[in-house]
């Protein structure tokens, strides 16, 4: 990761982890993805851009194996994702060799443009949905 991209990291990381991510996440609007944790256990929510494509849904992380999901998605790759209110049970896959940059041009406008600005080491993520 640059020197830039850690930086980014620092100042972006906590303000999710401690402002954004816990209001967003109330949102029944919002599309959250939910792990397991890998060291507690415990249902881990985050909110989350992508789009469900058939039968997957598709989603890029912005700071790859450093964000604390992709992490627990490591240790248990069964997750839980809410989709305009509804929860769908699915299997995570971490796609490294994807373009995460090109996976951005199709997903959601709004979040692809904040994932790429404050984004680095950028990781596409697949669920492939069981319902």
């Amino acid at each position: 990761m640059t020197r830039y991209a850690e930086i980014k990291y620092r100042i972006v990381t906590p303000f999710q982890r401690h402002v954004g991510n816990p209001i967003l996440r109330r949102l029944p609007i919002q599309t959250v993805l939910e792990t397991t944790g890998r060291t507690s256990g415990l249902p881990r929510r985050t909110p989350v851009g992508g789009r469900r494509v058939g039968d997957a849904f598709w989603l890029v992380s912005e700071y790859g194996e450093r964000s604390q999901y992709v992490r627990n998605i490591l240790a248990d790759p069964q997750v839980r994702v809410r989709i305009r209110g509804r929860w769908h049970t699915g299997t995570a896959h971490l796609l490294p060799d994807d373009d995460p940059r090109a996976r951005l041009r199709t997903l959601p406008r709004m979040n692809s443009a904040a994932v790429r600005a404050l984004g680095g080491g950028l990781l596409t993520v697949r669920v492939d949905l069981a319902d």
